[in-house]
């Protein structure tokens, strides 16, 4: 049995306290460097001479280790110590951060980039297994709504952080930053309670690697979709086989006595709801954010530290939702907050798809703090559901399946929107294409980026050229926010009619609360 703290009263204990503080700071970190390369991407290519397949691979290298190992990662910490995991994790991050500050060319880059997301897999169903682990039933829910807050606002602080950075420094700085958060929070994290499985079982090696290639394919497949197209054989190719290694996990698991994720646990409804919900949150979330940058840096013209500060109002509605959670959850109950979530995170989008390329930020904040809002809701819950129904022995795989649907989904989210807006705003840039000259047409009409470069040296001409880029971009923006938003708001519909109810989740959960009053 997981060693636990054992407090069953109200009030956390100091233990508590730190142990929270300690894996809260490690997620925030390892979320934070998913997004904090994007804003520094324009001085990467200046500095380096990365061409902009290379600048997307410095950002999505990290994102497909980070989502390819996260399930063996979390058997790893159920096995060996999940303290143990984290420690090496956060190592490797440390290590993977530093190397950049010598290490400069793309490939180099690249490469060190995808060992920090190697890193970022041992760190983050450590956190949370960590959390569950620490904290009893009774309390648990208290402890996860925090940590999901944190996970939640971990992107925007990254942005953030990033930004003032680059105000200040250039864009090694920002790995000196990581690499120095790694080495300090390497040292404190020895001070937290140790835990894992008591008797564990044979690592499962095939599991293991159906779950790395399957997962891996997946994501690459989703991450080259918007650059090559749907069709081109390996955005194509990488989806098949990493749909059909899916399926072959699945098949090998349900033989295995011992499995690295017992898949029968999607039979459970609560269980299910909660992975699901979880997919189309951060599906929700990453596409907003993929959006909503390239809107405030090449429309309303913000610099990197403005983008960051723009995203600060996106923590108030989270953070009110954090407090709440303890006293809303078992009121409410995991079907109608994950819902009305979803609900909100749509209408978000929805609303931003009303902005125009001459209105205000105002405007924007509108459409940022309902999609925030929504975020906080739902993403407790659904945590919460994937925890409490799984063994207590398997909670660094439960903490490893909350990962892996957050991961996928915002995968998916920002393929889905790069193609949305990529094939829109060709279609409506295409007049303009037509009057530039011939070397030009190419970078106008890949993207807004490039177009507004063009035209900054097309003289009293490049003004006309910019704001008819801009409109284009605002055509596409309008476009994949509707799309988007109908899907968000299509998976509301359905998770309020599978998700259990209040009810039904506490005449299952009776008889559990029986036994251990027993």
């Amino acid at each position: 049995m997981t060693s636990r703290v054992q407090n069953d009263g109200s009030r956390m204990t100091a233990a508590q306290v730190w142990t929270l503080a300690v894996v809260c700071s490690a997620v925030a970190l390892v979320i934070a460097a998913a997004a904090a390369l994007n804003t520094a991407l324009p001085t990467i290519a200046v500095d380096t001479g990365a061409n902009q397949n290379e600048l997307t691979w410095i950002v999505d290298s990290y994102t497909l280790c980070l989502a390819a190992l996260l399930l063996p990662s979390g058997a790893l910490g159920d096995r060996y110590g999940r303290r143990g995991v984290l420690l090496a994790g956060l190592a490797v991050v440390a290590v993977a951060s530093a190397l950049p500050i010598w290490f400069d060319d793309p490939q180099q880059l690249i490469t060190l980039r995808a060992l920090a997301g190697v890193g970022a897999a041992l760190v983050m169903p450590s956190t949370l297994s960590l959390v569950s682990a620490t904290f009893p039933p009774g309390q648990r829910a208290r402890g996860v709504a925090i940590w999901s807050g944190v996970a939640a606002c971990g992107g925007i602080t990254g942005l953030l952080v990033s930004g003032f950075l680059l105000e200040h420094w250039s864009w090694r700085s920002i790995f000196v930053g990581f690499a120095v958060a790694s080495v300090l929070l390497f040292v404190v994290a020895w001070t937290v309670p140790a835990s894992r499985e008591s008797e564990p079982p044979p690592f499962d090696i095939p599991g293991a690697l159906l779950a790395v290639i399957g997962i891996g394919l997946l994501v690459l497949g989703m991450l080259e979709a918007p650059i090559r197209g749907w069709t081109d054989p390996l955005s194509l190719g990488a989806i098949v086989a990493g749909l059909a290694c899916a399926g072959a996990f699945v098949v090998v698991e349900l033989r295995r006595t011992e499995p690295l994720l017992d898949v029968r646990l999607f039979r459970n409804r609560a269980f299910g709801a909660g992975a699901t919900s979880l997919a189309f949150q951060f599906f929700a979330a990453f596409s907003m954010f993929f959006l909503v940058i390239q809107y405030m840096q090449l429309v309303l013209e913000f610099s990197p530290l403005q983008a960051g500060l723009a995203m600060v109002p996106m923590f108030l509605p989270v953070l009110v939702a954090t407090v709440a959670m303890p006293w809303l959850q078992p009121r409410v109950g995991l079907r109608w907050l994950s819902a009305v979530g979803l609900v909100l995170c749509g209408a978000g989008l929805l609303v931003l798809a009303t902005l125009g390329a001459e209105d205000s930020f105002a405007s924007a904040t509108i459409s940022l703090l309902i999609f925030s809002a929504g975020i906080g809701l739902c993403t407790a819950p659904a945590t919460t559901a994937i925890l409490e129904n799984t063994p207590d022995d398997k909670q660094g795989v439960a903490s490893a399946v909350n990962d892996t649907t957050r991961e996928v989904g915002a995968a998916i989210g920002i393929a889905l929107a790069g193609s949305l807006l990529a094939a829109t705003y060709r279609d409506s840039i295409a007049p303009a294409v037509a009057a530039v000259p011939e070397p030009a047409k190419e970078p106008v009409e890949s993207s807004l980026a490039a177009a507004l470069e063009v035209a900054k040296a097309a003289g009293a001409q490049g003004d006309e050229l910019a704001d008819f880029a801009r409109a284009a971009f605002m055509d596409g923006l309008t476009h994949a926010s509707v799309t988007l938003g109908a899907v968000l708001l299509v998976a509301a519909v359905g998770i309020a009619a599978y998700a259990p109810s209040r009810k039904a989740a506490a005449r299952k959960a009776e008889p559990e609360l029986v036994a251990d009053r027993d």
